[in-house]
């Protein structure tokens, strides 16, 4: 992080109270963001108190306010997190706005809790895929296999990135490995976005599934080689890989783009699986 960025946030002079304020009138989400974020830093009891008020508010404006306050408050050390995990709790009860879900539900993402597993677990299917993004971000992380339960549903949702996320919280996010994990990553191999097609990949080669053999031989002979193909073929390491991965580097020879010492890395972890 830019230290002349994080000096900005840390000393706005300006109270508490006005940077709420300007925050609840501010219609642009970026400049929104700016506002939230100097609270982040600021991380006193003061604004946890504030973001508490703002989460009673009878305006759903002000209660997403309160949960995009809480869920980083703190980022450097997180700062009052079992009275933000309560206070997001408690609004999260009979709560009806599709945005305060969602916010509330990516506060319990950055919390980390493993006590907001049950309370996500009725907004799956909820109808608006914000809510459901929400819940993505709000499991991924967890082992927990009722977590996981809910990534594998939610890989499987309409939303492309929906499924995008649930499966790089499947895949990369957690280490937890079962046949019904592999199973959900196996079948997203075809997914017709590339992205979610991507991080399956990915979670299947972490965990030497040769399901993805085929398939990210297929990605690493495509006209444009993704990051992602390439991080799949280093955790693979599979032999079978090292002569399509030394036709990418000669095709990519005198290139200086930041790829190539990702593809001599998975060159490397391939070969070495070689020895005896």
């Amino acid at each position: 992080m830019d230290e002349s960025i994080f000096d900005r946030w840390k000393k706005d002079p300006r109270p508490t109270e006005e940077l709420i304020r300007l925050a609840i009138a501010e219609q642009d989400e970026e400049r929104k963001w700016e506002l939230i974020t100097v609270l982040h830093f600021r991380a006193t009891r003061e604004v946890l108190e504030a973001a508490e008020g703002l989460c009673a508010s009878g305006e759903p404006e002000e209660r997403q306010l309160g949960a995009n306050i809480l869920g980083q408050l703190g980022p450097r050390e997180s700062a009052f997190p079992n009275e933000r995990f309560e206070c997001l709790s408690r609004t999260l009860e009979g709560e009806a706005d599709a945005d305060v879900i969602q916010g509330i539900a990516i506060a319990f993402g950055h919390l980390n809790d493993p006590r907001a597993i049950p309370l996500l677990l009725p907004f799956v299917e909820h109808p608006d895929s914000d809510v459901r993004w929400g819940v993505v971000h709000g499991m991924s992380t967890h082992s927990d296999g009722r977590a996981i339960h809910a990534l594998i549903r939610l890989s499987n949702d309409n939303d492309d990135e929906i499924r995008n996320w649930a499966l790089f919280g499947l895949g990369t996010l957690t280490d937890y490995d079962s046949p019904d994990l592999r199973n959900a990553l196996a079948e997203r191999l075809n997914d017709p976005y590339v992205e979610a097609r991507l991080e399956a990949l990915v979670g299947l080669a972490r965990r030497k599934d040769n399901r993805a053999l085929d398939p990210l031989l297929e990605s690493l002979s495509a006209k444009e080689v993704d990051e992602l193909a390439l991080e799949a073929a280093q955790e693979l390491a599979n032999p079978q890989l090292v002569p399509a991965l030394l036709e990418l580097k000669r095709k990519w020879a005198g290139d200086n783009d930041r790829l190539v010492a990702d593809l001599d890395s998975a060159i490397a972890a391939c070969q070495q699986s070689l020895s005896p």
